[in-house]
């Protein structure tokens, strides 16, 4: 693992980004003031913020590839990730081109940018760990992970995360299987809790607590996140599956494709329906064994 790149002085690149949703904007627009030219395309309507933006959108999917761009960033959910690609006409390319992808999994989107990109392409994973949200005041110090996974174009490749590494983020360079690794808790009881304080509609009062205050900016971070975004930390990160195997206490990882925990939502109403059980790390069971033990 590294905590930088290296650092050259930035070019102006043409990025096409496939996906203009919410986190899509967001990096748009720092983008843009980096002096970048932007095109877009996506499956919703975008058309009359890219024009607010300054971004060329496309409709036409082939002009789009045709558009000689420098990096195609991909910013999808990860739930409809397999099949935008695959719907794309890949061969439309006319030269060799950066993949990035900036989905909050990594080892899902890295295979399936290996599965359906011409070998020719070059593929970079990079999550940066904030959002909207998380950063209103900056990207500086906030980390920016990566993983070079087929790096031709060095120039370019270093080009493009200097984007990031102008803007003051802590560059990490980190294998997709490590960070999904790491990210597999925190990730997903945040989202899970944080969905939960949501809909409870627990509002700020003149007399917060800070532990409270954190709660409540927590809700606050969820009101961009949708559903499908914790659906697809549950159902396309193989470590999140076995940390919920192990919050809840249940024996076996293989009971997900058997057992009640199918996908986000059932994980997410059980957690809401029995939230003793969910966040009890299996506590809960060990003292009642424990009493069975000592009455024995």
């Amino acid at each position: 693992m590294s905590s930088s790149s290296t650092c050259l002085p930035q070019q102006a690149l043409k990025v096409g980004k496939v996906g203009f949703g919410t986190f899509g904007q967001f990096l748009a627009k720092t983008m843009i003031k980096q002096g970048h030219t932007l095109r877009a395309t996506s499956q919703t309507g975008y058309s009359h913020i890219c024009h607010q933006l300054g971004i060329s959108f496309f409709r036409d999917v082939i002009a789009f590839l045709e558009a000689d761009n420098d990096v195609m960033l991909i910013a999808t959910s990860i739930l409809s990730l397999s099949e935008v690609l695959r719907s794309m006409p890949l061969h439309s390319f006319k030269r060799r081109t950066l993949f990035d992808d900036v989905l909050s999994v990594k080892e899902h989107p890295r295979n399936v940018l290996l599965q359906v990109l011409p070998e020719e392409m070059d593929v970079l994973c990079t999550p940066p760990m904030f959002g909207p949200e998380s950063c209103k005041n900056g990207w500086k110090d906030l980390p920016f992970v990566f993983e070079k996974v087929r790096v031709r174009d060095e120039p370019r490749c270093s080009n493009f995360l200097q984007s990031f590494e102008s803007e003051g983020c802590r560059m990490v360079e980190m294998s997709c299987e490590e960070h999904d690794k790491l990210v597999a808790r925190n990730q997903f009881l945040t989202h899970t809790v944080g969905r939960i304080l949501l809909e409870m509609g627990i509002e700020s009062t003149s007399i917060n607590t800070k532990s409270f205050e954190t709660l409540v900016k927590l809700k606050e971070s969820m009101t961009t996140a949708s559903f499908n975004l914790l659906d697809g930390l549950f159902t396309h990160n193989r470590f999140t599956q076995q940390e919920v195997c192990n919050v809840t206490n249940q024996k076996q990882a293989s009971t997900f494709s058997t057992n009640k925990f199918r996908n986000a939502n059932v994980v997410y109403n059980y957690a809401v329906d029995e939230p003793r059980a969910f966040f009890s790390n299996g506590q809960a069971e060990t003292a009642k064994e424990n009493g069975r033990r000592t009455k024995s």
